[in-house]
């Protein structure tokens, strides 16, 4: 019987890498750029979903300031843009550090998502489907 194997070679390497494209290398994907510009939540969602989370994720990005603000807790930090970037960064090995993820989701929240859609989309590409055949008992 032979099995499946979906295989992510960029995933399953250890070695540090960088992002594929810069936090300001929109015109390196002019849908992802336009999607972003044109409905950043839609677009959000759609990053969340390819990286194997809820869809409705992000919106805690956008309800989470204003219930916090109504108990009097300022809250700056996007904890769904933080924490996705984060994860795809740990499991691509991409170089970075959680202080540089803090800033980069604080500071220019649509190129953020724009960056993981397009590490998202150009990981995604690179995965291959390898049918591995079961190798035959030897007996003595």
């Amino acid at each position: 019987e032979a099995k499946l194997v979906v295989e992510t070679p960029s995933a399953m390497s250890h070695k540090s890498s960088e992002w594929n494209s810069g936090l300001l290398s929109c015109c390196d994907d002019m849908s992802s750029c336009c999607y972003g510009f044109w409905c950043c939540p839609c677009l959000a969602c759609t990053v969340a979903a390819s990286f194997g989370e809820n869809r409705c994720l992000p919106l805690c990005d956008i309800c989470s300031p204003a219930a916090f603000s109504s108990f009097g807790i300022p809250l700056c930090v996007p904890p769904a843009g933080l924490s996705l970037r984060v994860g795809i960064r740990h499991m691509y090995g991409i170089k970075g550090s959680l202080c540089r993820d803090i800033a980069t989701s604080c500071i220019c929240v649509w190129c953020n998502w724009c960056q993981m859609h397009r590490e998202l989309k150009i990981r995604n590409r690179d995965t291959s489907v390898v049918i591995k055949q079961p190798t035959p008992a030897v007996s003595k």
